[in-house]
């Protein structure tokens, strides 16, 4: 039982292990996270990384800062008051915070939808899931 439990585990880490934070996930956890104060992207790239969500490249998490830019969700300035280079600072719009809001309730939806959905294929006992007797669940 012990082996089964620690299978398992190793599957679900090496299915996490495969997962890429893009998209539509990776905009919204940006806007989520300017949403208490500005930043700028290395600092939410940290962010990210700490927080124990997929992997996302530097690359990725900047391109998709620009074209939330593009998109009015965020706006950007050059702070040049510390020393070294001028760095990009962050910050939501109003638009962004709409946004947001928006994404916040859809998501709470969808959660619902996967949570039961799930429920449901859980809840019907291991012998009738691997049937193919044509019930719909």
């Amino acid at each position: 039982m012990t082996e089964d439990r620690e299978g398992a585990a190793g599957e679900r880490a090496a299915a996490v292990a495969g997962l890429r934070l893009h998209g539509e996930l990776l905009a919204s956890s940006l806007l989520a996270l300017l949403r208490t104060s500005s930043a700028y992207g290395y600092h939410l790239t940290q962010v990210l990384a700490e927080a124990g969500l997929p992997e996302s490249d530097n690359g990725t998490v900047y391109r998709t800062l620009r074209q939330l830019e593009r998109s009015g969700l965020v706006s950007s300035f050059w702070d040049t008051s510390e020393s070294g280079p001028a760095r990009r600072m962050y910050t939501l719009t109003a638009a962004g915070e709409l946004f947001l809001r928006g994404w916040f309730e859809l998501m709470e939806k969808h959660q619902a939808l996967v949570r039961e959905a799930l429920g449901r294929s859980l809840a019907r006992p291991r012998a009738e899931a691997g049937k193919d007797n044509g019930d719909v669940p």
